[in-house]
This record gives structure tokens, C-alpha cells and sequence, in this order.
């Protein structure tokens, strides 16, 4: 499976396992709640994909990487204690809560998240004085003398043997005992991710042309060489720091992260005409509309490598507007719904009640890191909410009456602002199809761009608020979507009708 059919199925796992009855009990005893073992290559996303269940499920997580655990940190540490059998005093061993154990209780307390995924890495490089104790680990859920908490699902992860001189080949007594999930690699599901998560156009541009480039392993003479999709992300991050400094990138660069010299030494090629188009191709003013009949030509005849280099810098820079849009659209609607609770306050006690709300966007936040799941999304909108209700409380302190009409004035401002950037936003849109009809007409660019936009959740974010006529007329999909919730929305009123 690859790692999004992979996300779907944990997701549907930690769903029965913390599924009750009508008592509150889990409904799936301890013992059989398999912990899920997902196996696949380095660097394909396994961490990555937890952390968005985390935050999609709203549950905490922990996790641990469990190369550098002793049996001591994972189990505890021995100590004497006094006991009395049948009249008898003894000394018997007992163990201190585990490390792992304790960061759950701890993680808990501090987010207020009583259910959670414990996610261990590297659970088939376990040291040897710690291999015979996860049996009854992963059957009972036990470390020690102290038992995972009800709630917590357990999630492990593992690289296969080839990849890994530390890996443990499980027996089946092991593997029987586990939920198996072996993930493959796949470009097209990680470039979903990745037309989301900011990478550099260049690089989903190359990998465009180049699918096989995505993930490569290999032993070779001078040892292993390997590309893999951590690779080019942190890759990408490095091009976007460099570019930001104006610091100039080259091969060098690339192989610190890109580590096959051919894909290293083709993607640097790239790069430098990557860099040619941005400046050949004024992208800027493309979106504002101002096009020359000579560069149309110049698009027009150029090759068909240099024609997605196009699309992705168009694509990357209104998405860049897309998201500063959605961001601030939802920083709005997040402080509109606290403003509605200040008009009732009164102008004695407004400033208070301000604070009282600052401190709850700020508890909100801290809860979310205690419990590993605050997502980037999460973080700016609440950040910025937090921002806006400061600057209101200068307001406020420094107006003598009518302390909400001022806030609703100041709101009103940021509210026509926003609106004039969407605006500015959606005519960005109706530019860039423009350009791309009169290069290409509606053929094989046009299909991609509208793929690249359906695919960025930014992008379609802003579309369903404020539409796209151009958008809707090549995306046969989001149309045959839009009747068929017409025809839900007719069978509500007709049903409110009755």
C-alpha cells in the first residue's frame, strides 16, 4: 500500500480501538488490539503521516524512537521493595514507572488529552537486553509494572532489513501478534502532500519529468547513495532559505541531501534553467495581467520540460496569495465569533473579557503542543487571532467611550482589507488562465494546471469561498461535485418543507 492507503487504515484501527460501549468501556479488549507495525523504506513518511492523524483525530501523541533504549529506560529501574506473604515478610524487586510510561501520564496532564497514540520507531532495532521484554509488550501493552493507559493506541515502525544493519527479523510469534502494514513509495500520493506543504516549484517540477528520480536506493562501491522523499523536502527547504538570502545554490548543495550523483548532478542542471525561466518569464506580471505578444510566442514555442516550469512557478505564487488569503479569512471568522461575546460585555468590563479570551487562545495552544498535535495551520490562525485581540485591547485601553464601537470600526477596516485582497486574488486567477489559453489554447497545460490547483488544499479552499468561473469550466469534477450538493440541498428544503 503506499502511505495515504496506509493513513486511512490506522486512522480506521484507532477508530475501533477506541470505540465504546454504551457503559464507556472499549469495546476491543487490551490484548487484542494489535498494535499496527508499518514497515517501509527511510524517509517515506511514516512520522509524518502519525502526526496528521494525531491532529486530524484530535488525539495526543507520543513518540519515541527506540534505538537508544535500554531495557532499564523502557522498563524502569529496579529497586527493593518490603512485601508480606501469608504472614511472612520478603524483599521482592520492583520497577520504577518507565520512561515511556511516565511521558504518557505526562503528556495527558498537561494537554487535558486522555486518549492518544503512542508511536515507536525503529521497534525492530530494539537492543538485546530489551528484545525479549516486547512480546509481552506488544501483546499486553505492558512496560515493566506499568501498563499503557486506556485509550492509547499503539502505532509502531520499522525500515526493512535492506535498509538497516540494526534490524531484527521478527518470528512469527512476533509478527502474529501485529498488525502488518507494509508501504511503498509512491510519487503521486507524496506530491499531494507536497503541493501543500510549500515545496520548491522546482523540485515537484523536476520530479514532474522525472518520477523515477523520487525515491531511489542503491549499494554501490563507495557505499550506499539514496534519494528519498525526506531528501527532497528538506532539500526544498534549503532552497527556499538560500533564495531568501540570496545565497547561490549549487551542486554541492544538492548533494548533501540528494546523495545519487547523476539525479544530484540533473536536478542542479534544472535548477540553473529553473532560475532562467523565473527571470525569463515575469510571474509577477503575469498574474497582474501584463503579457507581451512576445513572451506569449516565446511560452508558446518553448519545450515541453520548460512549459511545467511555467506552470509550477504560476502555480506556487497564487498559491502563496491563496494561502495568506485562507489564513487570514480564518483568523476573521476565528475572531468574529470572540468579538460576538465581547458586545455583551459592556465598556467596564471589555478590556477583562479580552484578556479572559487571550488566555484561552493561549491555553488552546499550549494544549495542542503538550499533545503533539498542533498542526502549522493551527498555529498561524491562532497566533494571528492572538495578535488581533492584543491590538484590540490597545484599542480599548486607549479609547475613553464607546470602547466596542472602536473594535467594530478597527474590524470593519481589516475586514474591507481582506476583501479587496480576494479580490485582487481571484483576478490573479482569471489572469493566469488567461496567459495559458493564449500560449496553449486548452490543451495538455491547461489540464495540468487545473490538476495542480485541485490538488493544493489552499487553492481549493479559496475557489469554494470564492469561486472561480474559469476554475469550474475545466474542472469536470467540481462540477458533477456542485449538482450533486444541489440536489442534496433541494432534498433539505423539501424535507424542512414537510
Amino acid at each position: 500500500m503506499n502511505i495515504q492507503e496506509a493513513k486511512n487504515e490506522i486512522k480506521n484501527t484507532i477508530r475501533l480501538y477506541l470505540e465504546k460501549d454504551e457503559t464507556g468501556d472499549y469495546l476491543v479488549p487490551v490484548v487484542r488490539q494489535r498494535p499496527v507495525f508499518l514497515i517501509g523504506a527511510p524517509g517515506i513518511g511514516k512520522t509524518a503521516i502519525m502526526e496528521q492523524i494525531a491532529s486530524e483525530m484530535d488525539i495526543a501523541i507520543v513518540s519515541y524512537s527506540m534505538t537508544h533504549h535500554t531495557r532499564q529506560s523502557a522498563i524502569g529501574l529496579p529497586y527493593l521493595a518490603e512485601k508480606e506473604y501469608a504472614g511472612r515478610k520478603c524483599t521482592v524487586s520492583e520497577y520504577t514507572v518507565s520512561e515511556i510510561i511516565a511521558s504518557i501520564y505526562e503528556v495527558m496532564e498537561k494537554s487535558g488529552k486522555k486518549e492518544g497514540i503512542l508511536f515507536l520507531d525503529e521497534i525492530n532495532c530494539v537492543s538485546e537486553t530489551l528484545a525479549p521484554s516486547m512480546l509481552l509488550f506488544l501483546q499486553y501493552k505492558r512496560f515493566g509494572n506499568e501498563q499503557v493507559p486506556q485509550g492509547w493506541v499503539v502505532v509502531t515502525a520499522g525500515n526493512p532489513p535492506q535498509f538497516n544493519k540494526s534490524v531484527k527479523e521478527y518470528d512469527v510469534v512476533t509478527l502474529d501478534r501485529l498488525k502488518y502494514m507494509a508501504v511503498e513509495e509512491n510519487y503521486q500520493v507524496w506530491k499531494q502532500y507536497a503541493s501543500t506543504a510549500n515545496i520548491h516549484p522546482a523540485v515537484l517540477a523536476y520530479l514532474d519529468i522525472n518520477q523515477d528520480h523520487f525515491y531511489v536506493i542503491k549499494s554501490t562501491v563507495n557505499g550506499k547513495q539514496y534519494v528519498t522523499a525526506r531528501g527532497w523536502e528538506d532539500l526544498s527547504t534549503a532552497l527556499r532559505g538560500y533564495e531568501r538570502n540570496n545565497i547561490p545554490v549549487n551542486s554541492s548543495l544538492v548533494m548533501e541531501y540528494i546523495t545519487v550523483p547523476e539525479i544530484a548532478r540533473k536536478f542542479s542542471v534544472y535548477y540553473d534553467l529553473f532560475k532562467k525561466y523565473r527571470t525569463d518569464y515575469d510571474i509577477p506580471n503575469i498574474l497582474r495581467g501584463k503579457t507581451t505578444k512576445l513572451l506569449i510566442a516565446k511560452a508558446n514555442s518553448a519545450k515541453f520540460d520548460e512549459r511545467l516550469s511555467i506552470i509550477a512557478m504560476l502555480k506556487d505564487t497564487l498559491c502563496e496569495h491563496f494561502c495568506k488569503a485562507v489564513y487570514e479569512e480564518d483568523i476573521l471568522q476565528k475572531s468574529v465569533k470572540i468579538l460576538r461575546t465581547l458586545k455583551t460585555s459592556g465598556d467596564t468590563h471589555i478590556l477583562m473579557e479580552i484578556h479572559n479570551k487571550l488566555g484561552e487562545l493561549e491555553k488552546e495552544l499550549s494544549s495542542k503542543q503538550a499533545a503533539g498535535n498542533l498542526t502549522k495551520d493551527d498555529k498561524i490562525v491562532t497566533k494571528g487571532t492572538i495578535i488581533l485581540l492584543n491590538e484590540y485591547a490597545d484599542l480599548v485601553a486607549n479609547t475613553d467611550k464607546n470602547k466596542f464601537k472602536a473594535i467594530q470600526t478597527a474590524f470593519a477596516k481589516r475586514v474591507e482589507t481582506h476583501n479587496k485582497q480576494t479580490e485582487e486574488c481571484a483576478k490573479y486567477l482569471q489572469n493566469v488562465f488567461k496567459f495559458i489559453r493564449a500560449c496553449w489554447k486548452e490543451g495538455q497545460e491547461m489540464i495540468l494546471f487545473v490538476s495542480e490547483l485541485t490538488i493544493n488544499r489552499y487553492a481549493t479552499s479559496f475557489i469554494a469561498k470564492w469561486g472561480s468561473e474559469d476554475y469550474y469550466q475545466y474542472n469536470h469534477e467540481l462540477l458533477v461535485y456542485d449538482q450533486d450538493q444541489k440536489l442534496k440541498d433541494e432534498i433539505s428544503d423539501l424535507l424542512k418543507a414537510l
